[in-house]
């Protein structure tokens, strides 16, 4: 059981903090929710007899804020080629509430996005799992939406270029191992492309 002013997470909704613990009559049954009061104004009703069962958990500390950083660090995870399959996999990771998976997806997603782009459908969910993961690690950071988001960014970045650039120059190298000429005469500054 949650109480007034608990930051909890409601999956594929987000983080949020409960407004109100409200008991409301609706199709002629009495029941009890939670108010949670999301980014931007909105407010969910969560009952809370199904609280558990739905997934809603309370929100992570810095420590493991500090590891879904690391998440966002690495590599992407294998996915599947057919899309259909990847969008119910990403899916599945998003309905968990778990918020590993939804980095893991931001993150594969992302890459995805820089390599080839990704059809509307997916953009979509990468958008969700974005708002999902930003809203959980402001409450846990203490920090602005901005600061999040830019740190987010900044986390995918560096781990594309670590493992998606440098990977590709190394796989591009068809026999010819010298990529640019730097002469020795001690300017250094100077160099030219084979």
């Amino acid at each position: 059981m949650f109480n007034v002013g608990d930051k909890i997470v409601y999956p594929m909704h987000g983080a949020g903090t409960i407004d109100a613990i409200e008991e409301k009559d609706i199709l002629g049954e009495k029941q009890s929710y939670y108010i949670l009061k999301m980014p931007g104004e909105v407010k969910v009703m969560i009952p809370t007899n199904k609280a558990e069962e739905v997934g809603v958990r309370g929100i992570i500390d810095k420590e493991a804020a500090s590891k879904v950083f690391s998440v966002l660090e690495e590599n992407e995870t294998e996915m599947s080629m057919n899309w259909n399959k990847r969008y119910r996999d990403n899916m599945d990771k998003m309905k968990s509430g778990d918020i590993y998976e939804v980095a893991d997806v931001v993150r594969n997603l992302s890459f995805k996005q820089k390599e080839k782009g990704l059809s509307t459908g997916e953009k979509k969910m990468l958008n969700n799992a974005k708002q999902i993961l930003v809203s959980e690690l402001v409450l846990a950071e203490h920090a602005s939406q901005e600061e999040v988001e830019e740190l987010v960014e900044n986390k995918i970045n560096l781990s594309f270029e670590e493992y998606k650039t440098t990977g590709e120059e190394s796989t591009n190298v068809t026999g010819n191992i010298v990529k640019k000429f730097i002469p020795f005469n001690g300017g250094g500054a100077e160099t030219t492309n084979l």
